[in-house]
């Protein structure tokens, strides 16, 4: 049996929690001075970028030691030596990292030194700092193809119900997504409607939806564990549901009584099919910049513009839609969100409805919604969709939907991370090359168990945020960060997958070219990389 130099203990983690917060407020601190003290000066934010995404990614890092520790002190009986070789592995990594440059992308890194400090670890820090040993990686990939075909390296945490759930979920997708996903992905083919219906006779659809309007009523917290399971058979299939997260959402936060009753239960049964219509071609993540512009008329309103990356919008019943109903602003103020409906279209006829043209974009990966622009010309909507029924509460409905968002994604990071693991995996134990498996090689094993100790701390980071969001309690900056995290650890994890595959990575018939065309989008969607890492800087310095 190899050493693993097992030393750190749930409680030993605990005692370095108070170091981390104390690190991240310095450097909190030293970064509010400069770009303004009490009140945030945006210019000199702008100018201090980097710092403010370097500190952006130290606070992800804290939060998800935290949450790694929080996780093996919750197990209890089941903390074992897979679980404890991830938390040892994953405090020596991560605090290596903040000691010496963590990786932001490929060729940027956030240092201390950006932020005007430095740091000398305790003695507990820097023994921790030892447990991404050699012997430790080897024993944990050895501990992995002892337990190949679990649904996750490690215990997760969660609790009988959740991990139900999870099992349930987990044999969909190994039934019926993953034996057909790579062969929708090389036709470039919408998943089926056979495939929609199933999920909507299993509550995907109506899965976080109160049970007065149809819905489950379940927790964010099984919206992740399925949306993980069904993201690690196929984003496409994960991301269903995430249009009606997203509609739902909105209307509950900001619908009318009478637009709740009609168009919750719809939803949640699958009825109907959202789409978001958000994105302009100008203005990417600069939603306040919207040009889309509504007019109030006799009827209703009549919608004018152009709209683009919008998912799923061919053969959907619903868009909501954000619009400019004040002409004489510039900025989030004047616009309004729409429960705009459209009729489904079919492959010779996508789009239908009058008012409305559409073409679709093609794309390396996320493919099984594909994704269209859209273009409006005085296309009517109905007076009652207005949602809320007051114009100007746009911006406002949108924001009180993105932490939902957020996690939700975070929760497909996940997945797609999952399912590089395991298609990485399983080459490594067949692929023979100098007369034995590749996984007895260590740089290809190193990869492995640090992409399995990976996905473990982005896990506990999105199930703390989706527990957050259960509780009632703030969590933008958990699911951004979250987000952030996750979406990293799907890219890097792909990459490291396809990186064993060697050539054959490359080759189209493999799975693996799919998974990493897949994971690339994470960083872009529901906030890119940059804009997430300023979000989360400007809730740091408040």
């Amino acid at each position: 049996m190899l050493d693993a130099r097992a030393t750190l203990s749930p409680a030993d983690a605990q005692t370095l929690v108070p170091e981390l917060d104390a690190l991240l407020a310095r450097a909190t601190e030293a970064l509010r001075a400069r770009v303004g003290g009490g009140r945030i000066d945006s210019a000199a934010l702008e100018t201090e970028q980097h710092a403010a995404h370097a500190l952006s990614w130290l606070a992800t890092y804290v939060e998800s030691l935290k949450q790694l520790s929080a996780w093996a002190g919750r197990l209890g009986e089941g903390f074992g030596e897979i679980e404890a070789l991830i938390l040892q592995i994953g405090f020596g990594e991560y605090l290596t990292q903040i000691a010496g440059g963590i990786p932001m992308s490929q060729t940027e890194f956030a240092r201390l030194s950006d932020l005007g400090i430095d740091w000398q670890p305790s003695d507990a820090a820097r023994a921790a700092m030892g447990g991404n040993s050699p012997q430790a990686r080897a024993r944990l990939v050895a501990l992995m193809q002892d337990n190949v075909g679990r649904a996750t390296v490690g215990a997760t945490g969660l609790d009988e119900d959740l991990e139900m759930i999870r099992d349930q979920f987990r044999r969909y997708a190994d039934d019926r997504v993953i034996p057909n996903a790579h062969e929708w992905h090389l036709k470039d083919e919408l998943i089926p409607m056979e495939v929609i219906n199933e999920l909507a006779e299993l509550g995907v659809f109506g899965l976080t939806i109160p049970e007065e309007f149809g819905g489950l009523g379940l927790s964010k917290a099984s919206m992740v564990v399925v949306s993980e399971e069904l993201s690690r058979g196929y984003i496409g299939v994960g991301s269903l549901g995430t249009r009606s997260e997203i509609a739902a959402e909105l209307i509950l936060v900001g619908g009318t009584p009478e637009q709740k009753e009609q168009w919750l239960p719809k939803l949640a049964s699958g009825e109907i099919l959202p789409t978001a219509v958000f994105t302009e071609p100008n203005t990417g993540s600069d939603l306040g910049s919207l040009r889309t512009r509504a007019v109030r008329t006799e009827e209703g309103w009549e919608i004018t513009g152009n709209k683009t990356w919008i998912t799923h919008a061919a053969r959907t019943h619903v868009m909501t839609l954000l619009a400019r109903t004040e002409p004489d602003t510039t900025d989030w103020r004047g616009l309004s969100m729409f429960l705009a409906e459209k009729t489904p279209g079919t492959d010779a006829d996508p789009f239908p409805t009058p008012g409305m043209t559409g073409g679709e974009i093609e794309v390396l990966g996320y493919r099984g919604m594909k994704e269209y622009e859209l273009g409006f010309d005085g296309f009517k909507v109905k007076a009652e969709n207005l949602l809320g029924g007051q114009p100007g509460q746009g911006f406002k409905q949108l924001m009180q939907t993105f932490e939902s968002a957020r996690i939700q994604t975070a929760a497909r990071a996940v997945g797609v991370a999952q399912s590089a693991l395991e298609l990485g995996m399983q080459y490594a134990i067949d692929r023979k090359q100098f007369g034995k498996s590749l996984i007895e090689f260590p740089r290809v094993a190193d990869k492995l168990a640090l992409t399995a100790v990976e996905i473990m701390i982005a896990r506990q980071l999105t199930y703390h945020s989706a527990w957050q969001k259960d509780h009632d309690k703030r969590c933008d900056l958990e699911a951004g960060m979250a987000k952030l995290l996750g979406a990293r650890v799907a890219w890097a994890a792909a990459d490291n997958a396809l990186q064993i595959h060697g050539g054959n990575g490359f080759a189209l018939e493999y799975t693996i070219s799919r998974v990493l065309c897949d994971a690339r989008i994470l960083n872009i969607f529901e906030g890119a990389a940059e804009i997430q890492a300023q979000v989360i800087a400007r809730r740091l310095l408040g």
